[in-house]
């Protein structure tokens, strides 16, 4: 699975501005949606020359059927001097299960400025990911657990992973190490394909943490509705790049989350922002 990152990332070209994907077998209900960002991206980006993707902002709208290819097709919006727009739709059995809007800027000079990286211990400081696993995963569907006890291609190390078991401390902000299992190299464009992959692992999680819940547990219903990102400076996601993120309201079953990438030197190289469904069901 590391090693499939890679190729699930690299659609095949089935006409102008088609793509086919495929995904996982993870033995999930639905395909990952973090999964699905990274396919509309790359074949966003593969009908743009000499910009790079500066912002994106899609739509969840239909469970994926991971046994099944997704097809992506891409709208042309517009090429102007400095910037270019695209749309996505994916399409899964006649049926479109997410939308996304992309736009592409120039290289240009301009103003600097950037939050600061919160101070927190290094990625080798903490427990590698599969420490929590056990115990985070007691009681969930076979199925998920097989997903989640595997080696995944992206590699996570929260700052306090103790705040994915305490209840009587919920908190709404918290803090986690990604990176990519595997060698990216420099492409800018494979490394914000394997960001927006990697965005959607956590951050939900985040509306949960503030009640002291976990998205495996039985009697809530967890899925994202949305995913806009922003890319501010170049970066690597074969390293560590701290997530900082936080819950400013949860309301009407709809949890809304930020966060904040740092690259290891402090530096803001990407913003995320998700509203996700987190509906208490019965049983």
């Amino acid at each position: 699975m590391i090693n499939d990152l890679l190729s699930i990332l690299d659609l095949e070209p089935l006409e102008h501005n088609l793509f086919r994907g495929r995904s996982f077998d993870p033995g999930w209900q639905r395909v990952f949606g973090g999964q699905v960002i990274g396919q509309a991206l790359v074949a966003a980006s593969r009908t743009v020359t000499d910009r790079l993707v500066h912002s994106l902002h899609g739509y969840f709208l239909r469970p994926g059927d991971p046994s099944a290819p997704i097809v992506y097709e891409v709208e042309r919006v517009r090429d102007g001097g400095s910037f270019s727009t695209r749309r996505v739709v994916a399409i899964q059995h006649g049926q479109t299960i997410f939308i996304m809007s992309a736009s592409f800027h120039i290289r240009e000079d301009g103003l600097e400025h950037q939050i600061s990286m919160p101070d927190v211990p290094g990625p080798e400081d903490l427990p590698v990911d599969g420490e929590i696993g056990a115990a985070l995963l007691d009681g969930a569907p076979a199925g998920v657990r097989r997903y989640w006890e595997r080696l995944r291609p992206i590699e996570l190390r929260p700052v306090d992973r103790k705040a994915y078991f305490r209840r009587d401390e919920p908190r709404t902000s918290h803090a986690i190490w990604i990176r990519a299992r595997i060698a990216i190299g420099d492409d800018p464009v494979l490394n914000s394909c394997v960001l927006a992959y990697a965005s959607d692992l956590t951050l939900l999680d985040t509306t949960l943490l503030a009640h002291g819940r976990s998205v495996f547990e039985p009697g809530l219903q967890v899925a994202s509705l949305d995913h806009a990102m922003w890319f501010h400076r170049p970066f690597r996601m074969d390293d560590w790049l701290l997530y900082v993120e936080d819950s400013p309201s949860a309301h009407g079953a709809r949890g809304f989350n930020r966060g904040s990438l740092f690259d290891r030197q402090g530096v803001l190289v990407a913003s995320v922002a998700q509203e996700g469904l987190v509906r208490p069901v019965s049983r």
